[in-house]
């Protein structure tokens, strides 16, 4: 078993890590509930898609969707790019993607880590998700292995989704995207994994519980099908659900809670029509027979990526809200709940004018946000 990392090593990580962009006085936008302070943490970063938290409030892993994982201090000061890591297909929307920490990370120093991943045929790409051991002065990952790969691959450079999710048990929940190929999503027949959440074991094995397990001509991973571009996940700390959103075409971006089996209607249900203002070809309206209806649904999109429940007790007022990243809005929404159905929404940080691609609650109880740019930021949102 591995040991904690001696306190002298992530010292010494620590002090090694470059300043960047100096944090900036905190800006301060109001809210309905209280005025909203935003300190940038740090500025420059190369399109910054996740984030995870190292523990004891040592900082951050963030990935940069060309292919770079680093370490940032709780001041910002961002470190070297970490070595070890696979090849990453970067382009258009492919690249280094979600990154998570093995819950056991104290003891087994496993981290996760979702990307684009070449190889496919006529130059196409696919989601692979795989882990490495994070080194004690944490510069390296050693010993990476691949534990899922999406096949086929199909992507020309768009909808890899993805976000990974360890429930209480221990599982991982893989959400992906259906490469731009719509049929793929509600295809179990030909064991295409794209448009769907997958379910593993943390090494990459299969439980025998699984919907499909045993189902000639299903890949048996699928835990649910019929989604278009996932690209937020997280599991709902007052149930043990996990609930996914992603992205709708010209219209329909929608919340799912996510349920074991279940289809979720794209193309065949959607709120959306394509970008040229047509119709989908194969939507047959906004709710079809043996489709489970999206929780919450925007008709019109706002790109949404990055979502974070907020149960901490620093900011009571935002207790039992729900925080969702949008790109093409330029906002942080929050969706507050009477139980676990939507009853309010409210649209935070516009005046940044700045592509909302993650949000994460820290363990501080404050929220952290990456924006997405070549300029992209690290900004550390509160309550006053």
């Amino acid at each position: 078993m591995a040991v904690k990392p001696p306190l002298a090593g992530l010292v010494v990580a620590l002090l090694c890590l470059s300043v960047g962009s100096a944090a900036q006085a905190a800006q301060t936008f109001e809210s309905e509930l209280g005025p909203v302070t935003v300190t940038e943490l740090n500025k420059g970063l190369e399109h910054p898609w996740a984030l995870a938290f190292l523990p004891d409030r040592a900082g951050f892993l963030m990935t940069e969707r060309p292919g770079r994982l680093r370490v940032v201090d709780a001041q910002g000061r961002l470190g070297a790019p970490i070595e070890g890591l696979p090849p990453v297909w970067a382009k258009g929307q492919g690249g280094l993607l979600d990154v998570v920490l093995s819950p056991g990370f104290a003891e087994d120093r496993l981290v996760y880590l979702s990307y684009a991943e070449g190889g496919g045929a006529d130059g196409k790409a696919g989601t692979a998700v795989g882990r490495g051991r994070l080194s004690a002065d944490l510069t390296r990952l050693s010993d990476f292995k691949v534990i899922f790969r999406q096949e086929p691959k199909l992507s020309t450079g768009n909808h890899f989704g993805s976000r990974l999710v360890f429930d209480r048990d221990g599982y991982l929940f893989i959400a992906l995207g259906e490469n731009n190929e719509r049929p793929t999503a509600q295809d179990l027949d030909l064991d295409k994994l794209q448009g769907k959440v997958v379910r593993i074991y943390p090494d990459g094995r299969v439980p025998d519980d699984n919907p499909f397990v045993g189902q000639a001509g299903v890949q048996p991973q699928i835990w649910s099908y019929g989604h278009r571009n996932q690209q937020g996940a997280a599991l709902n700390p007052w149930t043990g659900t996990l609930w996914t959103h992603e992205h709708g075409p010209r219209g329909g971006d929608e919340v799912n809670i996510i349920e074991r089996g279940k289809n979720y209607g794209w193309p065949e249900a959607t709120y959306g029509i394509n970008y040229s203002l047509l119709p989908i070809p194969e939507a047959k309206g906004k709710h079809v027979d043996g489709a489970v209806d999206p929780h919450h649904v925007w008709e019109k999109s706002p790109a949404i990526s990055g979502m974070a429940f907020y149960d901490a007790e620093r900011f009571k007022a935002w207790q039992h809200n729900l925080f969702i990243g949008a790109l093409g809005a330029q906002t942080l929404i929050r969706l507050q709940f009477e139980g676990d159905k939507v009853v309010h929404e409210e649209r935070l940080l516009g005046e940044l004018q700045a592509r909302i691609r993650d949000v994460r609650q820290g363990p501080d109880g404050y929220l952290y946000v990456l924006t997405d740019s070549a300029q992209g930021a690290l900004l550390k949102v509160g309550l006053e």
